[in-house]
């Protein structure tokens, strides 16, 4: 029984080590406008990365039909660099959408970190 016990109490320690970073958090936005009618998301996003089992792995860009326009995927986690601020530009948005909510995901958790709505400006 009590190695049973030690083992639960094991992996519930490992559960909670790997939740420790939390959420990522989107926490600022801007939106340029580029010829041709594309934009280019400059998006910082703070998260406790810690390493390549959890780090904030990607941001969207979702209108509010729930439709993805666009996506940075982060291919390395920013353990010494927080917040950290990566763009992508060349961004399709489709006429009549005015704002956009920006999210981010991280390995563990997925989405659910704060999230930001952001006008557009005049293309």
């Amino acid at each position: 029984m009590i190695r049973g016990t030690i083992g639960s109490l094991a992996l519930a320690l490992c559960a909670v080590a790997a939740a420790a970073a939390g959420e990522a958090d989107v926490v600022a936005v801007e939106v340029t406008p580029e010829p041709g009618g594309t934009f280019r998301f400059d998006v910082t996003v703070r998260h406790s990365d810690e390493g390549w089992d959890h780090y904030a792995d990607r941001w969207d860009l979702v209108g509010a039909d729930g439709a993805v326009y666009g996506e940075r995927v982060l291919l390395h986690p920013h353990v010494d660099e927080q917040p950290f601020t990566r763009s992508q530009g060349g961004i399709e948005i489709p006429d009549g959408v005015d704002t956009v909510t920006v999210r981010a995901h991280d390995k563990v958790h997925g989405l659910g970190g704060k999230e930001l709505d952001v006008a557009l400006p005049e293309r």
